[in-house]
């Protein structure tokens, strides 16, 4: 089930009051892009500042915002390469090591998801983006470096055709708009 299904059913499940409905109609193209943004919601909401900020943290730790964080443009900054390295690691290393790789300073962001053997055998996804294509294949080893003591060598099936590999790298062909959760007004 994707992310975006899963918060669609929490938030049909727990039905919002119109107060949050607001916040979300206010909010979901982003906040304002000014030095207060949260003075101009409230201020939008006939609310203070502290309830803003109180609605936010209540519906955060219920799940129905799972965080608030910039996503700039890489391409109008000039990273116009990206990569999402896969990794199969060691179960047992996973968060160790996947905590490391998402330190590293061109790891736009790093997480751990289930394998789906025998077809993907990957379990370290943490994206990458430069300026060149050699430059994010330089990334991907210099995390292969990170990671070789606790890559996962598998046998290839040959019954299935399936080869395994312990990474590998999938490049962007376009660009896709990001967005969050979407309410119809």
């Amino acid at each position: 089930m994707s992310t975006i299904t899963q918060e669609h059913e929490k938030i049909t499940k727990e039905k919002l009051s119109d107060q949050e409905r607001q916040y979300i109609l206010l909010t979901q193209n982003g906040l304002p892009i000014i030095q207060e943004p949260y003075h101009a919601i409230a201020e939008q909401m006939n609310l203070s500042v502290e309830q803003v900020l109180s609605l936010t943290k209540s519906m955060q730790e219920r799940g129905i915002i799972r965080r608030i964080a910039a996503v700039p443009n890489h391409y109008k900054l000039g990273y116009q390469f990206n990569g999402m390295t896969v990794w199969d690691i060691d179960d047992e290393q996973a968060e160790k090591f996947g905590d490391a790789v998402g330190r590293l300073p061109f790891v736009s962001h790093c997480y751990l998801r289930p394998r789906f053997l025998p077809e993907w055998n990957y379990n370290l996804f943490a994206m990458v983006h430069g300026k060149t294509e050699e430059s994010i294949t330089k990334y991907r080893g210099q995390i292969k470096e990170l990671l070789k003591e606790v890559l996962v060598s598998r046998n290839h099936d040959s019954s299935q055709d399936i080869i395994t590999k312990s990474n590998d790298m999938l490049t962007s062909t376009a660009i896709l708009k990001k967005t969050g959760l979407r309410l119809k007004k």
